[in-house]
């Protein structure tokens, strides 16, 4: 966890708990003491106010009003929210996606001009729709855990990543491909690549990638993807 994501996940844990210890946020964000002092240092440099009580009994307690009104978002956490969101939508019966998606709607209209336009290049590379009925889902299993972090760092970053492929009738290949956008059809999701070994895009279920590894030096550069077309983008979902 680097500083920003530490400094993000103590005033988290400030505002939930009301008063924590500088070990207990040690142990929560998994750094030393001495690394939570420096963040809390460092959250007061930037006008969090964060009270220190001494003797026992006593800990840390961050004063509301101190905490900024408006978020600052990057457009790839806005649209990590919004994959979140319409993913809910997606799965149907979700409780509180509907407030999810009002909370979202208020954070997208705060963004100034460039960023929204940033977040549009973003969202033609996000794709929602249904699954169809006769696809198979039988052999569905568990993600592997490298593949998540991976994915988000080669998408973001325009990096190939590399990984091994188990296809529909159990063969397994292994692929270098450009990360171009994603397919989510609740309850399976795509990662919808070009192949340079095959000149053209493939769609893999993230579920059957083993073993991802981000190729560094390797930036590529966004292609047009010519989804299906029963799969809508997930901006008209929403409206």
């Amino acid at each position: 966890m680097n500083a920003r994501h530490r400094q993000d996940a103590i005033v988290r844990s400030l505002r939930r708990n009301g008063t924590s210890t500088v070990s207990e946020l040690a142990e929560e964000v998994g750094a030393s003491r001495r690394t939570v002092l420096r963040d809390i240092g460092a959250l007061r440099d930037e006008g969090f106010v964060i009270h220190s009580e001494p003797g026992r009994g006593g800990g840390l307690q961050l004063d509301p009003q101190s905490v900024q009104a408006t978020a600052r978002l990057s457009v790839a956490e806005v649209f990590a929210l919004l994959i979140s969101v319409a993913s809910m939508r997606a799965a149907g019966s979700l409780p509180f996606s509907g407030l999810a998606d009002a909370g979202l709607a208020k954070i997208e209209r705060a963004l100034p001009s460039d960023k929204l336009r940033d977040l549009r290049r973003f969202l033609d590379c996000l794709y929602v729709g249904k699954l169809a009925p006769q696809v198979d889902i039988s052999d569905m299993g568990a993600l592997d855990p490298a593949l998540l972090p991976a994915f988000e760092t080669a998408f973001l970053d325009r990096l190939h990543i590399r990984f091994g492929y188990r296809d529909a009738k159990g063969s397994i290949s292994s692929r270098t491909v450009e990360p171009q956008a994603m397919l989510i059809l609740p309850p399976l999701w795509y990662l919808v690549a070009w192949d340079p070994q095959r000149d053209d895009f493939r769609h893999f279920r993230m579920d059957r990638i083993s073993k991802p590894e981000i190729v560094e030096g390797t930036n590529f550069r966004r292609r047009h993807v010519p989804f299906e077309e029963h799969v809508r983008p997930v901006r008209d979902l929403s409206r």
